[in-house]
């Protein structure tokens, strides 16, 4: 009996001693369990932390982009008002392109008429000159007699 209960106490050692060892593991399994999630708990609040500062840069850029979006609709509506501004001075441009070459030949025109008017004095001038020349020989005489000389005039 003695010998069954030291095989008793024996096992019972054995037992308590893998009890232990398993408790022991269990610790360390346990702590190493804990270890991760810490660490992995650090990982979630840095991970959550980029993600707050990647959302707030979304939300910024997201801003930015209506911002500028706004700011290209006005800017196309300030080039069509520009283009369309353009095309009318253009059209005017034409217009007055047009009306000078007009007011261009018609100073040529008038430029001719005046040198063909002044051809006309000019000669107008001579004929009236060779008709002053010719009319001087039938000025009167000291005595009063032109008849003889007008006669001749009109004869010529």
């Amino acid at each position: 009996m003695k010998k069954v209960l030291l095989e008793m106490e024996d096992q019972k050692n054995s037992y308590e001693q893998k009890a232990k060892e398993s408790l022991q593991k269990v610790l360390e399994e346990k702590m190493s369990a804990e270890q991760q999630l810490q660490s992995t708990q650090r990982s979630l609040a840095l991970a959550e932390q980029k993600c707050e500062e990647w959302r707030s840069q979304y939300e910024a850029l997201k801003e930015d982009w209506r911002t500028l979006g706004a700011q290209h609709r006005e800017l196309e509506s300030q080039l069509h008002v520009l283009q369309s501004k353009l095309q009318g001075a253009d059209s005017r441009d034409s217009q007055m392109n047009q009306a000078l070459r007009l007011l261009e030949n018609e100073h040529q025109e008038l430029q001719a008429k005046i040198e063909h008017l002044q051809g006309d004095r000019d000669q107008c001038s001579l004929d009236t000159q060779d008709l002053q020349e010719t009319m001087r020989p039938m000025a009167p005489d000291a005595d009063g007699d032109d008849c003889s000389s007008a006669g001749s005039v009109l004869g010529q």
